[in-house]
């Protein structure tokens, strides 16, 4: 477009000074008509660089989570192929789930032997509560006949071997009084022990139970989010482990992001929700229409790393780095009926904002990004 208005500034040109020759063509009106060219230029250019600027790096990106069992086992079978879409809970892997069913079948009938066991300690409660009331009696009775035998061995009617043996039986009744009566504070301990409804004991096999069936669920591993399973080269046989640098697989989710790099001073007029138009390479002559989600108002010169040293400082007469730039979100935006475009990760290309400033000139930026898809045609290399 730029070369539209300078040829047309040209055939003005043309028209005033040679063929209606209304002003003498000499070196002075040459030097002018070549310096109103360049002036025209240098506006045009910087003006619609501020009012519809452009990006030549615009990215595609996608989330990649690395697929990593929870737990270890031998892979049974392997439900999906590499760069085929996938919904979301659909089944990627499974690994061999013998062991953890046979866990699963321990537990259970250990929280049956539990639930068996915690139905009996009323009985036991009220047993030791039994033992306690015959030891108390027979402690009474034991107390009694060391009394009479010390009544007896004073009136010259007894010897002091009975005084003797029922104090020794007294103080073996009051032992066994001591036992029956810490067996009954115990029965009654398991019998208070509960976790909501449950037992202790019950509760605590319940938790292992319901640990062991999602370590078995996890067994069959299913797809995060709709997308693409890649790198898929896990076969049946191999032996997978949970651990996070040993991934399975790549998956690559559908969602996407479509960010536009700007230097920093193309920012100022640019809004959400103003029209943008991106000329991808994979997509020659075509256009995607976004529009602005957001400005990323961060990069990374902007960040102090956590450290217990104090920062650098830059050197003395040395240059300062390059501004990075910020990232400006693009969604977007579909022809009513038509679905949206499904870009390929990574795809790259370039952009053009349209801000509410100065829309005749918006014109010229659309001719460029338009030139710039038809361009993306040629295939620049030689071998």
């Amino acid at each position: 477009m730029l070369e539209i208005i300078i040829g047309g500034y040209c055939a003005l040109v043309w028209l005033i000074f040679i063929k209606l020759k209304w002003f003498p063509w000499n070196i002075k009106t040459q030097v002018g008509a070549a310096t109103g060219a360049l002036a025209l230029a240098a506006t045009i250019i910087f003006t619609i660089n501020v009012v519809t600027p452009s990006s030549s790096d615009v990215r595609v990106i996608n989330y990649v989570s690395e697929i990593v069992p929870r737990v270890a086992g031998t892979v049974a079978r392997v439900a999906v192929e590499g760069n085929t879409l996938v919904k979301k809970g659909d089944v990627l892997l499974e690994i061999d789930s013998t062991p953890y069913r046979l866990r699963v079948k321990e537990l259970e009938a250990r929280l049956a032997d539990a639930i068996a066991s915690a139905k009996t300690l009323k009985q036991d409660l009220d047993s030791a509560k039994s033992s306690t009331q015959s030891a108390q009696a027979h402690l009474e009775l034991m107390n009694k006949r060391l009394q009479e035998a010390q009544v007896l061995a004073k009136a010259g009617a007894g010897n002091q071997y009975d005084v003797e043996h029922f104090r020794t039986e007294v103080k073996k009744a009051e032992s066994a009084l001591a036992t029956a009566k810490s067996g009954e504070a115990k029965a009654q301990i398991r019998l208070d022990a509960t976790i909501g409804p449950d037992q202790a004991s019950v509760a605590q096999i319940k938790a292992q139970l319901e640990s062991a069936r999602y370590d078995l669920s996890s067994t069959i591993i299913r797809a995060p989010a709709d997308g693409y399973a890649i790198n898929v080269a896990v076969r049946p046989g191999n032996y997978l482990v949970s651990m996070p640098f040993k991934p399975a697989l790549s998956f690559v989710e559908r969602e996407q992001r479509i960010l536009a790099f700007f230097d920093q001073n193309e920012l100022r007029y640019i809004q959400p929700g103003d029209k943008a138009e991106i000329a991808f390479q994979v997509l020659p002559g075509q256009l995607v229409k976004a529009k602005v989600d957001s400005i990323v108002w961060a990069n990374g010169q902007g960040q102090l790393m956590q450290s217990g040293q104090v920062p650098n400082a830059p050197l003395e007469m040395a240059p300062a780095p390059l501004a990075q730039k910020y990232a400006v979100k693009l969604v977007p935006v579909a022809a009513e009926g038509a679905a949206p475009a499904v870009l390929p990760m990574g795809a790259r290309g370039g952009a053009a904002v349209y801000t509410e400033k100065l829309a005749p000139l918006h014109l010229l930026r659309m001719v460029m990004i338009r030139a710039q898809s038809l361009f993306n045609y040629l295939v620049l290399k030689l071998h």
